[in-house]
């Protein structure tokens, strides 16, 4: 695979969104199931309103995606290239 020079800047954009903790450990919050803004909230020691400004964040930048279930919004991980990523980095780590 080639990549230009838009395509290399783009890369570090997604890289990026990955540089903050608490977008990580939301991101691993979600492996296992789909969960609501106050039980990610509750498993991470977190106010329900950062968790809420970092899952539009993550959202927009398609990271993860929503489904509405009544008043309740449930959130799961977007594909599996989000878990790939993640796991590509902790196996690096333990090398």
């Amino acid at each position: 695979m080639k990549l230009d020079e838009e395509d290399l800047y783009d890369l570090a954009e997604v890289f990026k969104i990955f540089g903050d903790s608490t977008r990580i450990r939301i991101l691993y919050a979600l492996f296992e199931k789909e969960l609501c803004v106050a039980d990610i909230a509750e498993s991470l020691s977190m106010n329900q309103s950062a968790v809420s400004h970092q899952l539009r964040f993550l959202k927009t930048n398609r990271l993860v995606r929503s489904r509405r279930d009544g008043k309740q919004v449930f959130y799961s991980l977007d594909d599996e290239h989000v878990r790939s990523i993640i796991l590509a980095g902790a196996e690096h780590l333990k090398e």
